[in-house]
């Protein structure tokens, strides 16, 4: 009997379907290696840390009496506030019956734990956002030394310019902060209006900039150049920022962040795990299932903020 397409439909599969699961793409993760976590948190949810300020100098005048002064005090009070949980599961006949049951399963704790990451990436840069753990005041040039630590940009309809790195190193100089490790993380319009600026090639000052005309200033979610002294990292988890500041306002903004890494101490974030991500799971009889939880504790705040400066740039002109 002769066979062809029209006497063998039946024979045919309307419908193909591959062996492997498709993943949602997942972009690089930052933040987290600039937060100070704390090691000596022995229990409790709250943690106290005293400080101490400048001495003062007074004239003196012969053959009188010093007068002595005491130093300026305070503390900063840090608070484990975050307590997570993911959790999946799958039953017993589902693991019968699926074709991709094991694959499926495979993916429970990887998945887990990237949604903890990028959760945790998200509190360390919404510390920029300002508020109660942020630091800053929001709507506010929030001064330190007579210089902003955060402004609106100064580019065209409020985009990032080159001058707006200037001006947060120059915060940071005010404020006492090493010139060391510079680290800027900024949103992708960043890098989309740096990228396309006109006068690129006029900047004289800094020899790092070459050849970003011929190759871009990005590479993946980490600039290739360094500007003004600044390492600069792309994210997409920087917080919305839409404030009125020197009767300048952002529509579409984003809080780009500014500081210096130059010792852990000094770093502007500081976190502490009362709980390390934990894995529990088994098997639950009375539902028929396997189930997979992953749980962990942890707090966040800014610990230093003459080492943050915040930028807020509108997104919306790319």
């Amino acid at each position: 009997m002769s066979m062809n397409t029209g006497n063998s439909a039946v024979l045919t599969r309307s419908e193909i379907w591959s062996t492997q699961l498709k993943e949602v793409l997942q972009d690089d993760l930052n933040a987290q290696g600039w937060v100070n976590w704390l090691s000596e948190f022995p229990d409790g949810d709250q943690f106290t840390i005293p400080s101490i300020g400048e001495s003062t100098i007074r004239d003196y005048a012969e053959d009188t009496d010093v007068t002595f002064d005491a130093l300026d005090t305070g503390e900063f009070t840090f608070t484990i506030t975050e307590y997570l949980s993911s959790g999946h599961y799958i039953t017993e006949k589902a693991r019968q019956d699926l074709f991709y049951a094991a694959q499926l399963e495979a993916k429970f704790l990887p998945s887990q734990a990237r949604a903890l990451a990028e959760k945790i990436e998200t509190d360390v840069l919404a510390l920029a956002a300002g508020g109660a753990s942020g630091g800053q005041t929001a709507s506010s040039t929030n001064q330190i030394n007579g210089a902003d630590h955060r402004f609106v940009a100064t580019g065209t309809n409020e985009t990032m310019a080159v001058a707006d790195f200037a001006k947060a190193l120059y915060a940071l100089k005010k404020a006492n902060v090493p010139q060391s490790n510079l680290v800027a993380i900024v949103d992708p319009s960043v890098e989309y209006e740096i990228n396309t600026l006109t006068n690129i090639v006029n900047v004289s000052n800094n020899p790092r900039w070459e050849g970003i005309v011929e190759s871009g200033i990005g590479n993946g979610m980490t600039f290739v150049k360094n500007i003004f002294g600044f390492d600069v990292f792309v994210s997409n988890y920087l917080p919305t920022a839409n404030e009125t500041i020197s009767s300048v306002t952002t529509a579409a903004g984003k809080a780009n962040v500014f500081f210096s890494a130059a010792t852990p101490d000094l770093l502007p974030f500081m976190g502490a795990m009362r709980q390390m991500p934990k894995v529990d799971g088994g098997y639950n009889y009375k539902k028929q299932r396997e189930e997979y939880v992953t749980t962990a504790r942890y707090g966040l705040k800014v610990y230093r903020p003459e080492n943050l400066v915040c930028v807020l740039a509108d997104t919306d002109q790319v």
